[in-house]
């Protein structure tokens, strides 16, 4: 121990041991067992996206992004100058809040969105009529990639499902929403819209998230998951199943 050290010393002692003590990564430790299912649950995933699909077939990544609120400002904004940002009021009024549901095509990278003011199953279903009227009725098999939420497993969405046989849900394995890319989009959205809310209103929320969706859709692109990303997610499905065997 020392009484003193100059920041130099403690920079050399940092670089000499590689240690960035600043920077933080999150992660979730695992809480679902990696044994057989989540295996088995992995590896349809990444098939599903790996595989050519047919002509009469298609993915819908699907999920939501709620509590998305106005946040109109109690001051108005100041604009940027020479050398200085702009400068958005941080104190803002509540109004309300959106739920978004959103469904990204896979293969085109089209987005179908929809905001509603609450989300329960009779809004999850509202979207899911949504999704069987955009969707051509040349297509036979609508694959649809979501997350565990009990909304999408409840009893009015299986009943749903019984009268739209083209629909099919792949569910995700436990704690793995990063391998729904949907995702992805996203996180896109909320850089572009989201990132300093300042709107007057929930309805002028909604016309700014409708807005981006054509702008997007004008422009749309897939993610490309490739054949080694899929196969680095494998190869942990594996190591989990021989680790779990092992013991």
């Amino acid at each position: 121990m020392v009484e003193t050290i100059s920041p130099e010393t403690v920079r050399r002692v940092l670089a000499s041991h590689q240690l960035k003590p600043w920077r933080v990564h999150h992660w979730l430790s695992p809480r679902a067992p990696r044994n057989a299912a989540f295996a088995s649950a992995a590896r349809e995933l990444c098939e599903l996206y790996s595989r050519p699909l047919g002509p009469d077939e298609v993915v819908l990544s699907v999920d939501e992004k709620t509590s998305l609120q106005p946040r109109p400002r109690t001051a108005p904004t100041r604009p940027a100058r020479r050398g200085q940002p702009a400068q958005l009021e941080h104190e803002y009024a509540r109004g309300g809040a959106l739920h978004l549901f959103a469904a990204f095509d896979t293969r085109t990278g089209q987005v179908i969105g929809w905001n509603a003011a609450r989300k329960r199953a009779a809004e999850f279903i509202a979207f899911l009529d949504l999704l069987e009227a955009s969707v051509p009725p040349t297509i036979h098999r609508v694959h649809v990639v979501l997350d565990n939420l009990s909304v999408h497993k409840s009893a009015a969405v299986r009943a749903w499902l019984t009268h739209h046989r083209r629909f099919r849900f792949v569910f995700l394995p436990v704690h793995c929403s990063w391998m729904n890319q949907v995702e992805q989009w996203l996180s896109i959205l909320a850089r572009k819209v989201l990132r300093a809310p300042n709107f007057v209103d929930t309805l002028a929320l909604d016309r700014q998230l409708h807005g981006y969706f054509a702008h997007w859709n004008a422009r749309a692109h897939p993610f490309n998951w490739t054949t080694g990303s899929i196969a680095k997610v494998l190869a942990k499905c594996d190591e989990s199943a021989a680790a779990n065997a092992a013991a």
